[in-house]
């Protein structure tokens, strides 16, 4: 999916100005797993599956939003205000992120069975934090590569900083602090209509033209696997998003693919370029991408001694 030149009428450019940070470096878990395309796609789906357990979340994105009519630009919005958060110079993910939030000012309403929300009451925000937290790693530890526990612990810090520009409170570290959330808020969870029809138009491709039917499928039932089982019991989502191993395989395959062949024209690329590494520095072997960094900060200390 390509992604926007601009966002509210903001251009964001992740290449410049030269030798501005993001609220993560290029070191960080968080750069790794956010240049996965597949992993975030999955990750996306399993966490848009999370928020729509919650009448609340699920009634103020499907009456506020264009979601059943644009599934394509609103996946791209989501898509870039996530990816500035990571990549961009923090001047441009503060501006998007601000965007953002006075967006979801405006947001409020009922559920159908008469219960009030706003998008800024803190328990749903603190709950769409954790999910696309949840959503993003799990499904890079599942389908591209193991993570650590250490690393684990390393990618909810790394999203501290982004989450209270956001507005949350309550920010998890661990997969063990998301399954806590969780376990309060699993009574209000429920199946409704509207979240297949979120996997009818998913599954269908209008959400990520150009991929085929197939594997989009395969993508929609890999995002059921990593709900937790207790979620996916709630919503009674059956056998029929079960993943089989060919489906399995196949997003496997092009997670790996999506590791190892470089996007030199994507964000985490130019975010890259905008810090004086290689647009394929994120590619590289862990050892090439240390020695890279070492080389970059010493460039960087000769530079300041000049001056």
């Amino acid at each position: 999916m390509d992604m926007p030149k601009t966002y509210l009428g903001w251009k964001v450019d992740y290449a410049s100005p030269a030798g501005a940070r993001a609220f993560t470096g290029p070191d960080s878990v968080s750069w790794q797993v956010f240049k996965n395309p597949v992993a975030l796609a999955v990750g996306g789906i399993c966490a848009v599956l999370l928020e729509f357990a919650d009448a609340r979340i699920r009634s103020g994105v499907w009456d506020h939003s264009v979601f059943k009519t644009d599934p394509i630009g609103r996946s791209k919005r989501t898509g870039i205000a996530a990816m500035v958060g990571v990549y961009g110079p923090q001047s441009a993910a503060r501006r998007v992120i601000q965007g953002v939030t006075n967006m979801h000012a405006r947001v409020a309403g009922e559920t159908p069975s008469g219960e009030s929300y706003r998008a800024l009451d803190p328990e749903l925000l603190d709950w769409v934090s954790a999910t696309a937290g949840y959503g993003f790693l799990i499904a890079y530890d599942r389908f591209v590569r193991p993570l650590s526990d250490s690393d684990k612990a390393r990618f909810f810090a790394e999203g501290e900083m982004v989450a209270g520009l956001y507005g949350v409170q309550e920010k998890i570290s661990s997969v063990e602090d998301f399954d806590a959330m969780l376990q309060k808020l699993l009574p209000r969870f429920e199946p409704h209509p509207i979240n297949t029809e979120f996997l009818d138009i998913m599954k269908s491709g209008r959400a990520a033209p150009g991929v085929p039917k197939g594997l989009q499928s395969s993508i929609v039932n890999a995002a059921v696997d990593i709900l937790p089982p207790a979620v996916r019991e709630r919503l009674c989502l059956g056998a029929a998003y079960d993943l089989t191993p060919a489906g399995r395989f196949a997003v496997k395959s092009m997670a790996q693919i999506a590791e190892t062949i470089p996007d030199t024209l994507g964000p985490p690329a130019l975010a890259c370029q905008r810090l004086g590494l290689p647009r394929t520095f994120l590619w590289k072997s862990e050892a090439e991408r240390a020695r890279l960094l070492e080389s970059a900060r010493q460039r960087t200390a000769s530079q300041e001694a000049a001056t």
